[in-house]
């Protein structure tokens, strides 16, 4: 009798069975979310990935610390949207060594990144090869190396040191993150397109560009998170974060085409002789090598080649933005919850200093930092807790299994964890969580190699990133500058967690104060 009062009144008042159905889900995945993976009838782990979210990362490392570095995520029934994610080393390199044709980006990939365009890191195949031999002799060139050498050194000394001395001489909280992706942003359009925007200046100005790249990451990610039937009808729809994304890209492709037009303005202005002579004197970038190379190529033109050129300046850009910056912002907070570890990378810093005048903000020199063994082991450690890249993934084009022995069809998607690599005891050691520069030196006191496919954080096999020895450089000229010549303290209380984002970001900044050094 009382059953059957029930089923009428669920029948009745719908809603009722609804809330209470809610009720029960949200209980259960409340009680569940830091357990294993949960794998639900019909809707798969999407729920578990939904409710975990907003610490993805983590989360996702505790996943594969109870299945021993493998999983498998399934997606809705009707979807066909499975997909293995992995830290396993001996699984990393066979899809991206040993097999590395069966395992391309694939269409999904550049889907969620159409935003990247037809770019190196969109592409496979021949398309892929060719850009990437392309950018390899643009980018080794003489002519680049100099701008690159110059520009660090004149962007660190110029623009990051006065600002940083300002706001200390202030009193100031900084968010050291933004100041950071400010400097990176500026710094990446002087070696791309030979311009510097002055977005990193004391009053931090606005950025339209900045911001339409945070937005652009934001929606890929939910592109990830949800279903991607959903986050495509939303696309057609223009609402929620996808109309964000049209936004975004609007903005950037303004930014780019600017900067393209005046180039081009330029190269036809200015005499090829005197190009030269100041190519001579302050080395070359990126664009205008690019636009040397291909303006005499007769497919190159109109449309087509605006497009090249945007896709493959925006695929830089964003490399040289967003991973140095995101590099160097853990950096910093490492450095400031070690002591030990700034004392170490001061003391090796004051043997290549010698020559500099005290009371002065000191810059170092490219050629100076090359030697400097602790500082390179320190930001290896740095990078290994916290890849800028945290997750990739691939398709699947022939079947195939993993050294793991779980079985691959075609379809599917392959992810590995680059973040959660680095936490993983049977990879790196039951003190795999501390921040131990020391790791990374031999007992003759050098750098220590570690193979790719365990300390991943720049790729391996044939995407092994082309830019490894510019963000080497680049890092090592911005942490000995701060360092040697700030404290970088915390501020007291200040929450610090990884942001689930496309890079890995600090979810609320890094509010610091600088302490002059004496």
């Amino acid at each position: 009798m009382v059953f059957t009062n029930f089923l009428g009144l669920l029948t009745n008042y719908p809603e009722i069975f609804l809330a209470l159905a809610s009720f029960f889900f949200i209980s259960y995945l409340l009680k569940h979310k830091n357990q294993v993976l949960v794998q639900w009838p019909i809707l798969g782990t999407v729920p578990s990935i939904l409710f975990n979210s907003p610490c993805l990362h983590d989360w996702f490392t505790e996943v594969l610390k109870g299945s021993r570095g493998t999983v498998l995520l399934t997606g809705l029934w009707f979807t066909k949207t499975d997909a293995f994610l992995t830290c396993d080393p001996a699984n990393v390199h066979h899809i991206l060594v040993t097999k590395f044709t069966n395992y391309p980006k694939g269409p999904e990939y550049s889907e969620k990144f159409d935003v990247l365009g037809d770019g190196i890191f969109n592409s496979d195949s021949t398309s892929w090869m060719n850009q990437r031999r392309t950018a390899q002799a643009h980018m080794s060139c003489s002519a680049f190396r100099q701008c690159l050498v110059r520009t660090s050194r004149e962007m660190v000394e110029k623009r990051l040191m006065p600002t940083l001395e300002q706001t200390c001489d202030d009193g100031r909280i900084v968010d050291l993150q933004d100041v950071m992706l400010r400097f990176t942003f500026d710094n990446a359009c002087a070696l791309i397109f030979g311009v510097e925007p002055r977005c990193l200046s004391i009053d931090f100005p606005v950025v339209p560009f900045a911001k339409a790249v945070d937005d652009a990451e934001e929606a890929i990610v939910f592109r990830y998170i949800v279903p991607g039937k959903l986050w495509k009808l939303l696309r057609w729809m223009k609402i929620g974060k996808e109309r964000k994304l049209v936004k975004a890209k609007e903005t950037i492709d303004k930014f780019i085409s600017q900067c393209i037009s005046v180039k081009l303005e330029e190269l036809k202005r200015v005499p090829k002789e005197i190009r030269e002579k100041n190519e001579a004197e302050k080395g070359k970038d990126l664009l205008t090598s690019y636009m040397d190379s291909t303006l005499l190529e007769p497919e190159m033109e109109g449309l087509k080649y605006f497009k090249f050129l945007r896709d493959t300046t925006l695929n830089l850009l964003i490399a040289g933005r967003d991973t140095t910056s995101a590099s160097l912002t853990w950096f910093f907070w490492l450095v400031a919850k070690n002591p030990s570890v700034e004392t170490k990378i001061i003391e090796e810093l004051r043997t290549k200093c010698q020559h500099v005048e005290s009371r002065k903000l000191v810059a170092f020199e490219t050629s100076d930092l090359c030697g400097l063994v602790y500082l390179h082991a320190a930001l290896c450690e740095s990078l290994r807790l916290y890849p800028p890249l945290p997750i990739d993934q691939k398709g699947v084009l022939r079947p195939d299994v993993l050294p793991s022995g779980d079985a691959i069809k075609p379809g599917e998607m392959i992810m590995y964890s680059i973040y959660a690599m680095g936490r993983m005891e049977w990879i790196w050691g039951e003190d795999c969580l501390e921040f131990k520069p020391e790791r990374w030196i031999t007992k003759e006191n050098e750098l220590k190699f570690e193979p790719p496919n365990k300390f991943i954080a720049f790729n391996a096999g044939p995407r092994t990133c082309l830019g490894k020895d510019i963000a080497f450089t680049q890092m090592k000229a911005v942490a000995s500058a701060v360092l040697y010549n700030f404290h970088v303290q915390v501020v007291e209380g200040h929450r610090v967690s990884p942001k689930t984002s496309v890079m890995l970001f600090m979810k609320h900044g890094l509010m610091v104060r600088l302490i002059k050094r004496q």
